[in-house]
């Protein structure tokens, strides 16, 4: 079957139109070993920023009650947790053949995850103005290296996702690029978990103390 110029119906579509070919499994199987290295990635970030929270030289002022904002961490939160329910809805309009419907609520996932990133960017910026910055100490390099390599990670979606809504905006469905879809998708809920974990380890934590 050409995958690309097959015309599909919404009776002919696949139930899971994303694992419906020999190349998609293999992808599959490739994407979760890659996200096995992220996990590892994060899980070592995570390590270190433990082990360094609030170290800093003699009279070293900043500490995470002292910083940590937990009002604009909430929003950061709710737009990240939202871009993922969105998604969500995205990938069941793509099961169901409704490629415009899957187009628009990837469209508000993407613009949803812009909305976190630039309130990250602000934050990143206010604590620099503090005087916390990457140099500052041990705790505030592994601060900005934990948070900002998820930041990283969240930039990367938005570029693929924008691709993908671009690339595909006139082509349709087909089982090549529900695949990438669908691959998105399990992506951008990797990177939603590790905020849950970054939320509690990092902030909530730190504002308890």
């Amino acid at each position: 079957m050409d995958v690309l110029n097959h015309k599909f119906t919404p009776e002919t579509w696949p139930e899971h139109p994303e694992r419906a070919t020999l190349e998609a499994k293999n992808k599959f199987v490739g994407f979760w070993l890659f996200l096995g290295g992220e996990t590892i990635l994060f899980a070592t970030l995570f390590a270190t920023y433990l082990a360094l929270r609030n170290s800093g030289p003699e009279g070293f002022e900043h500490t995470t009650q002292s910083l940590y904002d937990l009002k604009l961490v909430l929003v950061m939160t709710l737009l990240l947790l939202t871009s993922s329910l969105t998604s969500v809805y995205a990938v069941y309009h793509m099961r169901n053949f409704n490629f415009k419907k899957m187009q628009i609520w990837m469209s508000i996932t993407a613009l949803l995850g812009t909305g976190f990133l630039m309130v990250e960017v602000y934050e990143f910026v206010h604590y620099v103005g503090l005087g916390f910055t990457f140099g500052s100490s041990a705790f505030a390099s592994a601060f900005f290296t934990l948070v900002g390599t998820h930041g990283l990670h969240v930039a990367i979606g938005l570029v693929w996702i924008t691709l993908l809504i671009w690339r595909n905006a006139k082509r349709g469905l087909n089982l090549y690029n529900a695949t990438k879809y669908y691959t998105f998708s399990l992506y951008w809920h990797f990177i939603d978990v590790v905020w849950v974990f970054i939320f509690t380890v990092v902030y909530l934590m730190g504002v308890i103390g």
